[in-house]
């Protein structure tokens, strides 16, 4: 979805309500605002890709965290492409409606 539709779309469809992210020193909270921080921030041609390397859900089935690896590229004015690559920590949880949204990223 991310690659499809953009990272305003993907990350806010995913956010729960209340949910936050934390980007430098800001924590974004809802998923209206997660949405518009990325039609601000993010700017033509850049990508996030990331991939999850560790998965564990509560033992009640209502929590979980993934961690693994993202990079996210972006080029320079001369088409040169720079590559910022890290680890990532999602925290999700069941909503009402059995779907998984993120309340933590």
């Amino acid at each position: 979805m991310a690659q499809r539709d953009g990272l305003d779309e993907a990350f806010s469809y995913f956010a729960a309500p209340k949910g936050g992210i934390k980007r430098g020193k800001k924590v974004v909270k809802g998923k209206a605002a997660i949405k518009e921080w990325y039609k601000k921030d993010m700017r033509p041609n850049e990508t996030l890709t990331w991939k999850p390397t560790f998965i564990d859900v509560s033992n009640s089935g209502d929590m979980a965290y993934t961690y693994g690896d993202y990079v996210f590229t972006s080029f320079d004015s001369l088409g040169n492409a720079k590559k910022n690559k890290g680890i990532f920590h999602t925290v999700w949880k069941r909503q009402t409606d059995g779907s998984w949204k993120f309340v933590w990223d």
